[in-house]
This record gives C-alpha cells, structure tokens and sequence, in this order.
C-alpha cells in the first residue's frame, strides 16, 4: 500500500540507527507537548460543575488525557472548561480570568447553559459563552456527562495537534529584517 505525503505520520524512525532517535518537525513536537500537558482553569458556575468534578474522579480519570491539574490561577492555565450558566454579572469576571490566561489558550464551553443559555431565556442570562469568549469545543447536554467532556477534551487535543504553533508563532512574534531596520 503507498503512503502520500499527506497521510504520512509527523515523525520518522529509523530501526537501523543505534541509539532510539527519532526524527520529527518542530511544530509536530510543539504541539505534541501541549496536547498532551493541557491545564484546565475549571469555571465551574452551576450544575456542570459536578459533572466537571467527576470527571477527575477516579472512575472517569481525566489524568489519562494530562489535564489533571486543576489550576485556579488564570496564569498558569491554558484551557477555561466553561461549565454552567453564565449571568451578566458573572460574564465580566469571565472575561477577566480570559484576559489574564497566557497564549495559547483555548476554551471549552461545557453543557447548554454555557453554549446556548439552555432554557434560561431571560435578561440576566448570557445566551452563550461564545459571545463573549472564542469558544474551540462545545460539549452538549444538560448537564453533559463526564464521559461528554472527556470526549471534548480528546476533540481540543486534536484540534492543537493540527495547529501551525511553532511557525505561527515565531513569525507573529519575531520581526522581519526591515521591520528591525526602521
């Protein structure tokens, strides 16, 4: 069976080189490492919450995907889990821990209060976190079980591990030789 280019795995081995090396890109290598070590900012703001809790539970284990360290400070956190009602009251202090989490970070809008305001339809109740936040994974129900978000986090995982991190962001942030000499 031919393999293309574009079905070809991101790395490469070689069993005739002594010594294990394996050869790779460096924005497969990035972006494996992120994956892989994802710290969710936990915005538990209603009754997902719970289901977010047992998610890290034993039974569930989301430590298989790395994301078991529950971080409560926005600066050390790169994935927001949006879980609940989001009010208008709450929404500014939403925006807020958004603003404060470092690049890159992504966010997870968890059941249909965080997604579409769920059956809330009232002045008080946000209709959605994606109107305030980008949102990368919606993960549905009411509330959604553990497994549903465990679902939404492989989803995220492969979403990052399609991404163009490392040459997104060195040109982003490095700037080109004229931009230097003005």
């Amino acid at each position: 069976m031919a393999t293309t280019a574009a079905a070809s795995p991101p790395f490469a081995y070689d069993s005739k080189i002594e010594g294990n090396i394996i050869f790779t890109r460096l924005d497969s290598a990035i972006n494996w490492m992120r994956k892989n070590s994802l710290w969710p900012m936990p915005m538990g703001l209603a009754c997902c919450a719970i289901e977010l809790m047992a998610t890290g539970a034993s039974r569930f284990d989301i430590s298989r995907f790395g994301a078991e360290v529950m971080r409560f400070s926005p600066r050390q956190s790169d994935v927001m889990i949006v879980a609940g009602t989001v009010t208008y009251k709450m929404a500014l202090a939403v925006k807020r821990i958004w603003d404060q989490m470092p690049e890159p970070k992504w966010c997870i809008a968890m059941g249909a209060c965080a997604s579409s305001g769920g059956m809330y339809r009232s002045y008080a109740v946000l209709q959605g976190i994606d109107h305030l936040l980008p949102v990368d994974i919606y993960v549905s129900g009411c509330p959604p079980r553990p497994e549903a978000l465990l679902e939404g986090l492989m989803r995220l995982q492969a979403k990052i591990e399609g991404e163009h991190s490392a040459l997104a962001q060195f040109s982003l942030s490095a700037p080109t030789a004229e931009e230097a000499m003005e």
